[in-house]
């Protein structure tokens, strides 16, 4: 479907077309209507499928036909990161250039210019504002910010934000705004947090779900079926020779990620860790390190595994295996970017044979499942659809695939 065929205003479409955008994206096709119509939101999509744009057109598109107060905030959009709030910000931009609709970027930095800038656009009441939920609380609790006139509020990549940590701020953040208000939420998963949320601040809303699509053909995909104790060893076995350039070890909470990275800095490798206890600045010296090729390894929890733009990675690990089918997507998507070949590892214990098997199962197709060195000795049977009973492999029996299909 083409834009011109939605029910979106002339300037907003010849902005679309200064752009060469033409055809929308399924997400747009089928959420854009959807916003129009005031309908409350809650839209299921990956990372890169155009979701921007599915919420930001409708609502410029809205706040541009009037009706809405000049002199107050008429829209927050909360982005969990600083760099997303700045890349929703550049699109804005774009959309909104032939419109009479004002926005600011709220999020942390050091720098006081900054703070003033947008202190001053929270108070003179842009219309919209994009910001991260610690910087606009730090804002809020200085008395000068009214959202009590806000019309519209999106969470986009809310899943993201609830992993950081974000619940109470965000509860925060809408205990200020009106009952009477228009709310999409965007998350690329839909774990039963989200939901909870979702019912809290949601009235009614309209569910749109995009199937997650399955890994780039070029990635590599394999598996070691291990215990837990000898995931570390593979580690070492893997780089005893050579270490790959950009390399991203993801494991399932910060305490593994501090122990993993713990671990491998014994093994003199060059390391950084990324987690949702380190500060914003810290967060994007890793990230600069990282890039800049200072650092070969970063061990991280899923906070990156949607918001890193690099395009050579060579290897993903999974130290743990991902919750679910749509984190395993996300994280060895990063790999085998920009027509690069990629490889994805991942470390499968006796406890999580059952979730291993549902993302088989999602993809399609066993995973080849590589044999453990010598030196690290005897690994488990893959058997998991039974569950076992005692160390010494006896007494089976048949189990329900518990959490395998889900």
């Amino acid at each position: 479907m083409k834009f011109s065929e939605l029910n979106l205003n002339e300037q907003v479409l010849e902005a679309l077309d200064a752009m060469r955008f033409d055809e929308c994206t399924p997400i747009q096709e089928k959420s854009i209507p959807l916003i129009l119509e005031g309908r409350d939101l809650i839209a299921v999509a990956q990372t890169g499928t155009g979701k921007t744009a599915a919420y930001m057109l409708p609502i410029l598109n809205k706040i541009a036909e009037g009706g809405y107060p000049e002199d107050a905030i008429n829209c927050i959009i909360m982005a969990p990161t600083r760099e997303l709030a700045q890349q929703i910000d550049q699109q804005m931009q774009g959309f909104s250039y032939f419109l009479p609709v004002s926005g600011v970027a709220v999020y942390g930095g050091n720098d006081g210019v900054l703070f003033e800038q947008q202190k001053k656009g929270l108070t003179l009441g842009a219309d919209v504002v994009i910001a991260t939920p610690g910087r606009l609380i730090a804002h809020l609790s200085l008395g000068y910010v009214d959202l009590s006139r806000v019309s519209f509020f999106v969470l986009d990549e809310a899943d993201r934000m609830l992993d950081m940590g974000f619940y109470d701020d965000i509860m925060q953040i809408v205990s200020h705004l009106p009952k009477e208000r228009q709310t999409v939420m965007f998350s690329a998963t839909m774990p039963a947090k989200i939901q909870q949320l979702a019912e809290n601040i949601l009235r009614d809303p309209a569910e749109v779900k995009l199937a997650v699509s399955k890994p780039a053909d070029k990635i590599v995909q394999a598996a070691y079926v291990c215990h837990e104790s000898q995931k570390l060893g593979i580690i070492r076995s893997l780089f005893s020779e050579q270490v790959p350039e950009r390399v991203i070890v993801f494991a399932s909470s910060k305490l593994k990620v501090k122990e993993v990275a713990k671990a491998l800095k014994r093994l003199h490798l060059n390391v950084g860790e990324m987690h949702s206890d380190l500060e914003q600045a810290e967060r994007e010296d890793v990230m600069y390190r990282f890039k800049a090729g200072q650092v070969n390894i970063l061990v991280a929890t899923d906070i990156v595994a949607r918001g890193i733009d690099i395009d050579d990675i060579r290897l993903v690990i999974n130290y743990d295996v991902p919750h679910d089918n749509e984190d395993y997507v996300h994280r060895i998507g990063r790999t085998a970017r920009a027509n690069n070949d990629g490889v994805a590892l991942t470390f499968v214990s006796d406890a999580e044979q059952s979730k291993f098997r549902g993302i088989e199962r999602f993809l399609g197709k066993d995973i080849y499942k590589i044999p453990l060195p010598s030196e690290l000795g005897e690994a488990p049977e893959y058997r998991p659809a039974e569950r076992r009973k005692g160390s010494n492999g006896g007494g089976h029996r048949r189990n329900r695939k518990k959490g395998g299909g889900k």
